[in-house]
Formats: C-alpha cells, structure tokens, sequence
C-alpha cells in the first residue's frame, strides 16, 4: 500500500511501539514523517492537546487531520482508506 500523502507519527526515542508502527509503515511503502515530541514543544503540546491532556506516542496525523493515539498497523491502514 502506498499513500500520496504522508502522515505525520508523533513519537519519542525510546518507544517500542512507536519504532514497530514505524518499521510497519515503512516495510509497507506508506509514506510518514516521524517527529519527537521530546525534541519539538510544538509537537508536544499538539499531541497534549489531542490526547486530552496526555502525551501518548504513537499519536499518527492523517493528511485530512483526523488522529489516532497508540493505533494498530491495521487501523493506521484503514483510516488512511478513509481519508484518502
């Protein structure tokens, strides 16, 4: 699969999930940008702002600005369908 549109993966150092979710998309063609929110205040308070209050990593944005926190490959698969 393969996405004209990159999504943007919010996402630490040290997270396994975000690594593995990252490994996926990659392994799969879909493109993404991966940014640190320990490196990025902007991006922190955004995936703060999202995750009321919390800043949970893996938080994926879609092109269509939909979100998801912490999804399955799958889901991430399925809401790119939809958004595209």
């Amino acid at each position: 699969m393969s996405s004209s549109r990159a999504i943007t993966v919010f996402t630490t150092s040290w997270c396994g999930p975000c690594r593995r979710l990252k490994a996926l998309l990659h392994a799969d063609g879909i493109s993404f940008t991966a940014v640190d929110i320990e490196t990025d205040p902007d991006a922190e308070r955004f995936v703060i702002e999202v995750n009321r209050g919390y800043a949970t990593v893996p938080t994926v944005l879609f092109p269509d600005g939909t979100t998801l926190t912490n999804p399955t490959f799958a889901q991430v698969r399925q809401q790119l369908a939809v958004a595209s």
